[in-house]
């Protein structure tokens, strides 16, 4: 009886032993990685929400499931003060890689950590901004996709004198504190003398003092506005729009979402796209590459959004050449 009970038992352990290996592939398979996701925008705001889906949709189609190998940590709504305390709560979580929103979330982001690998999206100059040592060769912990080259700017304001061919003076929204900002700015200046236009940089500080400066402006006729992006355009999206409005000011915005909140016209990149193509980042940083090796891309589509109800309340006519250009009408 000993002997059998004795076979038995070490039958069962060899069993068990040679289950060990499988078992424990088997759970490093499935083993929950994590990600943290900083964002500029709420968590409600839809533009945010079609955003986090084009990134989730890339994580599914690299073989990532939330709940089943990876889990998410989000932070909302990050910008100056926020922005860092948001900063500063996923890095003690100590996730696998963080994705950042823009240059107001990977800018803190890299000030607290230069270990956990960060992927950023729609980020003007990140060498000029000190994310990266180069676009090719990131050097760093930190990657990602650039919003636009500064000459995009120049087009802004042609778009404008296109939509205006009367304008000889245009408002420029801008932060001037960063890199992109006064880039932005140099940009649309050298190109503004070929064009005929006068411009007058509106610096985007508090809500007061855009309202103040915006309606000094528009006293003067023959005007327009071009809206260049940063953390405080996104954060200021609704007041610019409505002071575009009651003002009857054209307007050129840098991206789609404030043409869908009531603006003009917007030329940028698709910025949706940026955030399929960062999933497909963060899947190679969690498989093992690094971020320093992974050259920053440039934006691959750009696009153009006219709001047609917009043109009819300001009673002017989209140019045949403006529309054909379009890539969205709203109606």
């Amino acid at each position: 009886m000993f002997d059998l009970t004795r076979r038995g038992f070490a039958t069962l352990l060899g069993g068990a032993a040679a289950a060990w290996p499988l078992a424990a592939r088997a759970q490093e398979r499935e083993k929950v990685r994590r990600i943290g996701v900083m964002a500029s925008l709420a968590a409600d705001d839809r533009v945010a929400q079609i955003r986090n889906g084009a990134f989730l949709q890339g994580l599914q189609q690299a073989g990532w499931n939330v709940g089943r190998n990876v889990s998410i940590e989000y932070r909302w709504a990050g910008i100056g003060e926020a922005a860092r305390r948001h900063a500063a709560e996923l890095v003690a979580l100590a996730p696998d890689v963080i994705l950042a929103g823009g240059s107001q979330a990977a800018t803190p982001l890299l000030q607290i950590t230069q270990t956990i690998p960060v992927v950023f999206v729609h980020t003007p100059d990140p060498v000029g901004s000190g994310l990266v040592s180069s676009l090719a060769q990131p050097g760093g912990n930190a990657t990602g996709f650039t919003q636009f080259e500064y000459g995009i700017a120049g087009k802004w304001l042609e778009l404008l004198k296109q939509i205006a061919p009367t304008a000889t003076r245009a408002a420029v929204a801008r932060d001037a504190a960063i890199t992109a900002g006064i880039g932005q700015w140099a940009a649309i200046q050298s190109v503004a003398p070929v064009l005929g236009m006068q411009v007058i940089p509106i610096n985007l500080q508090s809500a007061a003092e855009i309202e103040r400066s915006i309606a000094d402006f528009a006293r003067t006729p023959n005007g327009g506005l071009i809206v260049t992006g940063s953390g405080l355009s996104v954060f200021h999206l609704n007041l610019l729009v409505k002071l575009a409005a009651q003002h009857k000011l054209l307007a050129v915005y840098y991206e789609r979402s404030f043409v869908a909140a009531g603006g003009l016209i917007s030329y940028g990149a698709d910025l949706v796209d940026q955030y399929r193509h960062a999933a497909g980042y963060v899947d190679r940083i969690l498989k093992g590459e690094k971020p320093a090796n992974l050259p920053v891309q440039a934006p691959t589509r750009y696009e153009t959004v006219v709001n047609l109800r917009t043109a009819k309340t300001l009673g002017i006519t989209m140019p045949p050449s403006v529309l054909a250009r379009a890539d969205e009408v709203i109606e």
